[in-house]
């Protein structure tokens, strides 16, 4: 297992990691080992994730920008993200730790006013036949129709 001082307040702990290790893939890289351990490059992950900032602000103690970014999208790419998700709530959910209760509540439900049925202003106006008052159909009982 990587020992890591924990740097940072949002860092990964050792608990936390042992937790995670197992459920992420095998390297599949032969060659020289990365310069980076994937605790470090995790932990930048969930930095950039957890702050918004570019990638490119990524900081160093977290590997280079490049390489986290790389892991990461190699593991969006071929689902890891998801399996891993999966994972964590299954643990979570054999624990006890999740209430899989949903509750939905549509009362502060709005939508916009033109959506509403509004009236309309402007320039669009609803469009009229063209026809002359003599073609006009009339009602049963003799008066021209509303329209």
């Amino acid at each position: 297992m990587d020992t890591l001082a924990v740097t940072r307040r949002f860092d990964l702990t050792d608990v936390q990691w042992a937790v995670l290790e197992p459920l992420l893939p095998a390297p599949k890289r032969p060659g020289r080992p990365s310069l980076w351990s994937r605790r470090q490059l995790i932990d930048g992950i969930r930095w950039r994730i957890r702050v918004g900032a570019p990638w490119r602000d990524v900081p160093p103690q977290y590997g280079s920008w490049s390489a986290v970014y790389a892991l990461f999208r190699r593991w969006q790419r071929n689902g890891t993200w998801k399996q891993v998700l999966t994972a964590l709530q299954a643990l979570a959910d054999s624990a006890g730790r999740i209430t899989w209760d949903v509750s939905v509540d549509s009362t502060s439900t709005r939508a916009h006013q033109h959506a509403a049925g509004a009236r309309k202003r402007g320039i669009c106006r609803p469009n009229h036949p063209a026809a002359s008052a003599s073609s006009r159909t009339t009602t049963p009982w003799g008066g021209p129709a509303a329209g």
